[in-house]
């Protein structure tokens, strides 16, 4: 397996220039059935939390999950599954989109038909009716990639970064983009932070445009992106063109990615509604906050491992979900405070 591919689904990338990323089993005869709504069945961010939700799901005897999202990203083709998705799981949906304008009178509409809601990854809006939230500090996830980037830069650095964003307007990759700029800002005030440019979450069109902004801005000082698909076409783009940057978790491309631990917000979130619905503990209400990974050079072996294998997963993430959820509630924040 390619570092690239191993590390996939990790998120936020980097590349700077050296010119200065359980439960308890339940019984029961029925079967308890639980949804995920995911923005795209084809995109790696949204593959792993629907893998981390039926791992959790796994956990308990009786539980059944049906995950459910277009195949390209389409907020209103997700919006008629995720209604669908409600007729079928009537005993809990985790609900993760890109467009969260577009659900809030669906998710409301499912609250009122009494189905538990968790919101993953997107804030739910005021007016959803949605009380619990599951995803990461966003702008503190910016803040780390670029805390990595200025370190490695040194306190002299000056010159242009460049930040770009798959999806301009979603609110966690406006968070993060924000966060990388307000870094750079306080600790680096002699660089020149341009965007965040859209890049596009598409690959290939993805690839063209950050391949455009490393030729137009040949002398900056880095390229940090907010999705995973910045993350493996910055480090081929530096490949490609033999490029003087760091890039590099292993093998000197990436210099750092910024995991948001896709795997573990799904996780956490189905299995929420599993203990909910089969063991009638009450849902925590706000915002859950999943956690994040700065993935170097000093853990990516160990990370490339733990993404080898369903085993080596649960052998990583079982006891870490265990600990998380054994003192939940030093995770759960106010649901405003969410960004």
């Amino acid at each position: 397996m390619s570092t690239s591919r191993s590390v996939r689904g990790l998120a936020i990338v980097a590349s700077a220039l050296l010119l200065a990323g359980c439960g308890a089993t339940s019984g029961g005869s029925e079967a308890t059935k639980l949804g995920f709504a995911v923005a795209t069945t084809s995109e790696d961010f949204a593959q792993q939390m629907a893998d981390g939700g039926e791992y959790a799901a796994a956990k308990f005897d009786g539980v059944e999950l049906q995950v459910s999202g277009p195949p390209g990203v389409d907020g209103p083709a997700e919006v008629k599954l995720l209604q669908d998705l409600g007729r079928t799981a009537v005993d809990g949906i985790a609900v993760e989109n890109l467009a969260p304008d577009l659900f809030v009178r669906p998710m409301a509409d499912l609250v009122d038909q009494d189905r538990r809601l968790v919101a993953v990854d997107t804030v739910p809006l005021d007016g959803s009716n949605v009380a619990t939230y599951v995803g990461n500090d966003n702008a503190a996830i910016g803040r780390m990639l670029a805390e990595e980037a200025i370190r490695l830069l040194g306190q002299d650095a000056s010159g242009t970064v460049v930040v770009g964003t798959t999806v301009p307007g979603v609110p966690v990759l406006d968070q993060r983009a924000n966060g990388i700029k307000e870094a750079f800002a306080e600790k680096l005030p002699n660089v020149k932070v341009l965007g965040p440019f859209e890049t596009k979450i598409e690959p290939t069109l993805n690839f063209g445009i950050w391949n455009g902004l490393v030729k137009a801005n040949p002398r900056a000082l880095a390229f940090l992106g907010t999705g995973d698909q910045d993350s493996y076409n910055l480090a081929k783009i530096k490949q490609e063109n033999n490029g003087t940057y760091l890039t590099a978790v292993e093998d000197g491309t990436n210099f750092a990615t910024l995991s948001p631990e896709h795997f573990m917000k799904g996780a956490v979130a189905i299995r929420m509604l599993a203990e909910a619905a089969t063991e009638d503990k009450p849902m925590p209400e706000g915002w859950v906050d999943s956690g994040a990974l700065l993935v170097t050079k000093d853990n990516v072996a160990e990370i490339i491992a733990r993404q080898e294998s369903d085993s080596a997963k649960d052998e990583w993430f079982g006891p870490k979900l265990d600990e998380f959820f054994a003192d939940l509630d030093s995770h759960t924040r106010p649901l405003g405070e969410a960004g």
